[in-house]
């Protein structure tokens, strides 16, 4: 793939859910690049965390999800493409940001010093309160408790007064003897953190050692910072605070004006703890701390020029995803009847998204969407335009489900299960159809799936999802026919079409780990027939097979026993080609 451009990058992706006064981690570290024009299927059992993956990076998380660690660096060139006009307003921002700028780099001479003090302060603050591992330990203890007293209560709703008094009077029991562990613990807390605290105040000898060396570290912090700023520092504000007002610039007035002083503070904060913002990641995660980090490229008489680094996973604004869902990031979904309003007209949906995205006037959109509508095959398209939902079968639902996802011409096409609804023939016609329009219109499937043979005829390559981790990745033909992790030999065991005449139909044991909790080791060591010692202990690191596929075992480690693929996926390859008809080139 090295000749594609990745168009999108996905690192260290981890996202989270708050529920029931618990988190949930439903990504944990997800590493990987989808290319421009290619198709991507991501499969793995339902909990595997497809949908939250492919919902992450087209703004769709629910509102008790958030993204915790992580980027997802968009490279599409058209959208990151941007001019702001010059003129008295924008001489005014940038003088002013370049005057804070040069203030704050006086800053920077100090940097390590002001570290020390910190660093100093913190050491004095633990020695008050409670060190962070015990912290950690009394937040677990805690959380636990509510965890505990919540199911109780939860299921208490559900007992019938009438016939269910005595599991009532339990449960009500039960609940009052959380309360009263909940309470001893947080009072054994606080007890604790006022006893270190007394214990920290009367310790004079420190106190007066911590004064002494605190009142040495500011007059030499007040020395370093009371210079003056290179040549080299001052240029560089001058094309911060040009970045500052192009990352600012689509904004209106009131906006820019929040956001610049947003990103000052930033500047600052960063200038202060000595960050090196002459590294491009670096700049980017203090832009990302507030907006979009727009990069100077160049100017003209009239024009600031730059290109946005388009980081997903910190849009701050809900008006960015205007410009990036559905414009940029289209999804079919596994059910047109949830997609489709069933009171408007096909075509009236077709056309007010065209004319939201696109600007155009309600002719043009239906001349549009007239088109697309014969793109995706609906017959006498004209006719048809001002038909319902309901009106449609399903398989021609699905078709216009995807003529409003193309209405925008975006880069990715997710496409979440889109023929689970569908009859069985009407499935091979909905994903040629999607294989077909991607030849003109040139746009990235990722495509959501439990069915490996839709895999098998749609993708050029496969990331295997297990508990939100990406455990094997590859080539089509690389995961099929030489699968390296146990997860995926399990998957391709379980195919029914693989399946012998008179055998037992494999199915894989036990089922995936709670995400509520920490996980130790490999994620599917539990349910692994092939689990080492060490599967239990470490989390394995990814393994490079060729340059295309790589897996998530400690099976590929020099140091690690031979171990053969269970007998039913050996030699698969002419199975796969007449299970899914597929035609060797």
């Amino acid at each position: 793939m090295e000749d594609k451009k990745i168009l999108l990058s996905v690192r260290d992706l981890e996202v989270k859910f708050r529920v029931r006064g618990r988190v949930l981690t439903a990504i944990r570290g997800i590493d990987l690049d989808i290319y421009e024009n290619e198709s991507i299927a991501i499969v793995g059992e339902s909990g595997s965390g497809k949908s939250v993956f492919t919902k992450t990076f087209a703004g769709m998380l629910d509102s008790n999800g958030f993204i915790s660690r992580g980027s997802l660096i968009f490279n599409d060139d058209e959208l990151a493409d941007t001019h702001v006009a010059k003129g008295s307003t924008t001489d005014k921002f940038l003088n002013y940001s370049k005057k804070k700028l040069d203030e704050y780099s006086l800053l920077e001479a100090g940097a390590a010093t002001w570290r020390a003090m910190r660093k100093l302060e913190a050491e004095k603050k633990a020695r008050a309160t409670l060190s962070e591992e015990a912290q950690a330990e009394y937040e677990e203890k805690l959380s636990d408790l509510v965890h505990e007293r919540t199911q109780i209560f939860n299921e208490r709703q559900t007992y019938d007064p009438k016939k269910e008094k005595d599991k009532i009077k339990k449960a009500a029991g039960d609940i009052a003897d959380y309360d009263k562990k909940i309470d001893e613990l947080k009072k054994a807390h606080d007890q604790r953190i006022k006893a270190n605290a007394a214990a920290a105040k009367n310790d004079s000898a420190y106190n007066a050692k911590f004064e002494k060396d605190m009142a040495s570290l500011k007059a030499k912090y007040a020395k370093e910072i009371a210079g003056t700023i290179t040549d080299k520092q001052s240029k560089r504000n001058e094309i911060l605070a040009k970045e500052i007002y192009l990352s600012i610039g689509r904004y209106p007035l009131n906006k820019r004006i929040q956001l610049m002083f947003g990103l000052l503070k930033a500047m600052k904060k960063a200038m202060t703890m000595g960050v090196d913002l002459d590294n491009e990641d670096e700049r980017n995660k203090v832009f990302d701390a507030v907006a979009f980090r727009v990069k100077y490229l160049d100017e003209t008489a009239d024009k600031l020029h730059g290109t946005c680094i388009l980081n997903l996973a910190n849009v701050k604004y809900q008006g960015d995803w205007t410009q990036i869902r559905g414009r940029r990031i289209a999804t079919v979904f596994q059910d047109p009847m949830t997609s489709l309003n069933p009171i408007i007209t096909i075509g009236k949906q077709i056309t007010s998204v065209i004319m939201k995205h696109q600007g155009c006037t309600e002719a043009e959109a239906r001349r549009r969407a007239i088109e697309l509508m014969h793109k995706v095959g609906i017959p006498h398209a004209e006719t048809r335009f001002d038909d319902y939902p309901f009106q449609y079968s399903g398989g021609m639902r699905q078709r216009i489900v995807i003529a409003i996802a193309l209405s925008c011409q975006p880069k990715i096409l997710i496409c979440d299960e889109p023929t689970t609804a569908l009859d069985v023939t009407i499935q091979a016609q909905i994903l040629q159809l999607i294989k077909d329009l991607q030849q003109e219109f040139g746009y990235t499937i990722v495509f959501i799936t439990h069915d490996l043979g839709v895999v098998a005829n749609v993708a050029d390559r496969v990331a295997v999802l297990y508990a939100g981790q990406v455990i094997e990745l590859g080539k089509v033909d690389e995961v099929f026919y030489d699968p390296h992790h146990p997860y995926t030999w399990a998957l391709l065991s379980s195919l029914p079409q693989l399946a012998q005449s008179g055998e037992k139909l494999y199915s894989i044991t036990g089922t995936p780990p709670s995400l509520y909790n920490s996980i130790t080791g490999d994620a599917f060591a539990p349910r692994n027939p092939f689990c080492l010692k060490i599967d239990t202990l470490e989390e394995p690191p990814m393994f490079k097979i060729t340059e295309t596929h790589s897996a998530k075992t400690w099976l590929l480690d020099p140091r690690a026993p031979k171990v053969e693929k269970p007998e039913g996926i050996r030699n698969i390859h002419e199975k796969i080609l007449a299970a899914y008809n597929i035609e060797e080139i």
